[in-house]
């Protein structure tokens, strides 16, 4: 029996991405997907947000490995810094693998392949003490897996990103028989995807979704340009058997559509026809009516590419009249207002918009029927809901009470969550949490922009910032050179001459009132100057930028000094020059 076992949520309940969560039995730990997510509007200039690395600073000594359910970036992404750090083996399918590397190795040229395993749904590791088994799931990506922890407890699934649908070809499809082998082993507790779980209808089906791409290609009367994930194979795929289905050739964009799909071609997960593809320059050669331009990115990448397709900015492609834009994928709530801004310029530049997600349900998670099937299906005797948005737990917590789960058996976490198992009252409790908080990247810096630096950003955009220059010598409590302001994105500064003057005469009785009843300080100078701005520029501009003031230091003597040998430098330089003119006239 067990003497310790944990579940740790490390990221990923109560957000969109960044799934991470963690598994203890004794003093092994296991992972489960190492994820990041893309930041909304408030993180501004941040890349990308995964979850906190401390948490490997503290117990990476104790992870046996980090298992992958798919090939996502909210499965993947958050690899290549883990793995800058730490040496900790990582499990996956061939295709989650190839993925992960490719990852890795954008962020980190010099990966260690030795470090990643490859597995299937027939594998099952044994370590001293537990075991990892996978089984299939059904996602947009090829190759999914669920992750088994056996412990001797029961067993703790974790679903990873999954739907039913029985219609999806093999590569995608949900093993029932596998769950119901799992159930019969006695499943102690269950970490379910909850993304989806608000949807009241089903999914339509990969089938349903493959003739209406078809459909709506055979209909388009000039060029399709597609807008879609990158990661989105089973769209991808789609999308190739559209095309070939009505006589069109494909061209494919966008920097991570390439290195995914050869890697899922070689591997053999993607069909792709001989004669399909074409190069830039058989644009000029193709007729429009049989051209389809399939541009995908990392999250609003495609939109951003169509924006400037319909404002004619792009390096390759202008949107003209008579081309159908077809958005290929659900976008997400954060991108909404994109995708509505996105479809109002195409309209403006002659073309037209067919969105996917408008017309069929195509969402690659759980509905609320998949959920009460899957708690059904493996009868947990606990349930986590986890990868969701706080609201769509609360929604899963009602779905398990109306399957017949007791309301005390699920638990609704946050992010740092340790719920620890008392084997006496056969009951999880929470315990000292574990590190929970977003590491934020920012170019190449991991975790080194915070929320102060964050909160001086939001304000830069918001109100700009105001630079006060002065020069001063302390020692003679005099102000040596007149102050100089500026201002970026506060005021048109043209505009306010005056405002600028009076700013001037605020920083110099700043600083006369503290040379005469302070102790000089260096802080406290700045700190008055600042106060003064601050006060004087509120009450002017109802505004509150960020306000930097530079003091600078010359001493007096040195600098008379300095003005004298100027002086007799130049006076030597015109008595020179005078002599030189009296010779040229001689």
């Amino acid at each position: 029996m067990a003497n310790q076992l944990k579940i740790m949520i490390l990221s990923g309940v109560r957000e969109q991405g960044k799934d991470m969560f963690a598994v203890q039995v004794n003093d092994e730990i296991f992972v489960l997907d190492a994820g990041l997510k893309y930041p909304d509007s408030s993180l501004f200039g941040i890349d990308v947000v995964i979850p906190d690395l401390d948490f490997f600073e503290q117990y990476g000594d104790r992870v046996a490995g980090i298992f992958l359910t798919h090939g996502h970036a909210d499965s993947i992404g958050a690899l290549p810094y883990i793995l800058r750090k730490y040496d900790i083996p990582v499990f996956g399918s061939q295709l989650s693998i190839e993925l992960a590397k490719i990852e890795v190795q954008r962020e980190n040229k010099h990966r260690k392949n030795n470090l990643f395993h490859v597995i299937d749904a027939d594998t099952e590791i044994d370590f001293k003490n537990a075991s990892i088994s996978f089984f299939h799931t059904t996602h947009s990506i090829p190759d999914s897996l669920g992750i088994d922890v056996h412990t001797p407890e029961g067993e703790v699934v974790y679903t990873g990103d999954f739907k039913f649908d029985p219609t999806a070809e093999p590569n995608y499809r949900t093993d029932m028989d596998r769950l119901a082998e799992i159930e019969q082993k006695d499943v102690l507790a269950l970490l379910s995807d909850s993304s989806n779980a608000e949807a009241s209808f089903p999914n339509a089906s990969e089938q349903d979704i493959g003739n209406f791409v078809t459909n709506a290609f055979r209909n388009a009367t000039g060029r399709i340009i597609v807008a879609a994930k990158a990661s989105n194979l089973n769209r991808v795929q789609e999308v190739l058997n559209a095309a070939k289905a009505t006589g069109k050739r494909v061209l494919l964009t966008g920097r991570d559509l390439a290195k995914i799909v050869r890697t899922s071609m070689k591997l053999g997960y993607l069909d792709v026809p001989e004669g399909l593809l074409m190069r830039v320059k058989d644009l000029k050669t193709v007729p429009k009516e049989q051209t389809v331009i399939l541009e995908t990115g990392r999250m609003g990448e495609p939109l951003n590419s169509l924006q400037k397709m319909a404002k004619k900015r792009h390096s390759m492609i202008t949107i003209h009249k008579g081309d159908l834009i077809f958005l290929a994928t659900t976008p997400s709530h954060a991108v909404e207002t994109m995708v509505a801004e996105t479809s109002d310029l195409v309209y403006k530049a002659g073309g037209t918009v067919i969105q996917l997600g408008r017309n069929m349900h195509t969402s690659g998670h759980a509905t609320g029927r998949d959920l009460q099937l899957l708690i059904d299906t493996l009868k947990p005797k606990f349930l986590i809901p986890v990868i969701g948005e706080y609201r769509l737990l609360e929604i899963v917590r009602s779905l398990a009470i109306k399957a017949g789960m007791n309301s005390k058996d699920i638990y609704i976490t946050k992010n740092g969550d340790c719920l620890d198992y008392d084997f006496k009252k056969k009951r999880f409790y929470l315990s000292d949490p574990v590190p929970g908080e977003d590491t934020m990247i920012d170019g190449s810096g991991v975790g080194d922009v915070g929320s102060i630096v964050l909160r001086d950003r939001e304000v830069l955009s918001d109100d700009g910032i105001f630079i006060a220059v002065v020069t001063i010598d302390h020692k003679k409590k005099k102000i040596i050179a007149e102050p100089k302001v500026t201002s970026r994105g506060f005021v048109y500064i043209k505009a306010n001459h005056q405002l600028m003057k009076d700013s001037i005469d605020v920083i110099k009785k700043a600083i006369n009132n503290n040379f005469e009843h302070k102790k000089f300080d260096w802080t406290e100078l700045k700190q008055d100057i600042w106060s003064d701005l601050e006060k004087f520029l509120y009450k002017k501009t109802n505004q509150r930028p960020v306000i930097l003031p530079v003091v600078m230091e010359v001493n007096q003597n040195r600098h008379r000094a300095m003005q004298k040998r100027n002086e007799k430098s130049q006076s030597d330089k015109t008595r020179k020059n005078n002599r030189n003119e009296k010779k040229k006239k001689e």
